[in-house]
């Protein structure tokens, strides 16, 4: 079949019919003695994940590997995305002490790598840039043999703020395009694309690994996730995640199209083809999904999907 014709399962908008998830969107939920393990150590040390907080389709799969996404600056968060599970509010203060309760969670789990990402808190004069950089500090001090991977806010297109970030030196710096420019009004409201575009750059100017991931099914046509991975390709990002958006609840922006498997495959042949060096899509994928193995991938110059 050709990508062309490839079927496009598209979500009833108009009533409260909705097509069901086709089979390739079918998640597996069974939970291990290392799943339990994992659930222990985030909540003995009242750690926020967003395995939980964006009710993650991967959670149990991670967690029973032994690996989970550690949420840092609390639950709450200053935007309101339209596709984010994460609840809006005013934040509680700064957790001083939460930089060095991550490294002893990342070491009671014996972790190699670790994926560390924030809420956005856009009321701090620094964005809490500041307090990501301690908690790199923390856990490279406590598990020197574990590579850091962050996924930040945009910190407002602040760079000053962003270099006190590169400057802890994580493994990998990511921050998420999440979608197409047209889309982006709708879905990141109080994020710009062009703004998202320069921190991913920077942070590939500075000689670290960069990253980001887009999401599918939000209404963007094929050209235009083309024109996002060469937007990428061209600041030099060398990592890209691919994912299909799954509605977190009837308050959030619907599904508009199922993305056929397939679709997946082509997306991450033209960002190969652009210079990416590693891009990871699929329905299930998720920033975060497998992240040492996608690290490793791109160091060792491979491409998959």
């Amino acid at each position: 079949m050709a990508l062309t014709e490839l079927p496009l399962l598209e979500a009833d908008t108009q009533s409260q019919a909705r097509v069901p998830r086709p089979d390739w969107l079918k998640i597996r939920l069974g939970q291990t003695k290392a799943f339990h393990g994992v659930k222990q150590i985030v909540h003995g040390q009242r750690l926020a994940t967003v395995c939980e907080e964006a009710a993650c389709p991967n959670r149990a799969e991670c967690w029973s590997r032994g690996t989970a996404t550690i949420m840092i600056m609390g639950d709450t968060c200053t935007r309101s995305c339209g596709f984010c599970n994460v609840k809006t509010g005013r934040p509680l203060p700064l957790d001083a002490l939460e930089p060095i309760r991550t490294a002893e969670a990342i070491q009671a789990m014996g972790l190699r790598y670790t994926v560390i990402t924030s809420v956005d808190r856009d009321e701090l004069p620094d964005g809490g840039a500041a307090h990501f950089a301690e908690t790199i500090r923390r856990v490279h001090e406590l598990n020197p043999h574990c590579k850091v991977e962050v996924l930040t806010p945009d910190f407002k297109g602040d760079l000053a703020h962003l270099e006190l970030v590169l400057d802890a030196q994580p493994e990998v710096f990511a921050h998420n395009m999440e979608t197409v420019a047209r889309l982006h009004l709708q879905v990141r409201p109080q994020a710009k694309y062009w703004r998202s575009l320069q921190v991913v750059g920077h942070a590939a100017k500075r000689g670290l690994v960069s990253k980001s991931g887009i999401m599918v099914g939000l209404g963007e046509t094929p050209a235009e996730v083309r024109q996002v991975l060469r937007d990428l390709a061209d600041v030099g990002c060398s990592l890209v995640t691919i994912g299909q958006y799954l509605q977190p609840s009837p308050r959030h922006l619907p599904v508009m199209a199922y993305v056929h498997p397939d679709r997946f495959v082509e997306y991450a042949e033209w960002g190969k083809s652009f210079g990416i060096r590693h891009v990871e899509a699929g329905p299930l994928v998720r920033s975060s999904y497998k992240a040492e193995t996608q690290e490793r991938l791109m160091q060792g110059g491979a491409r998959s999907t």
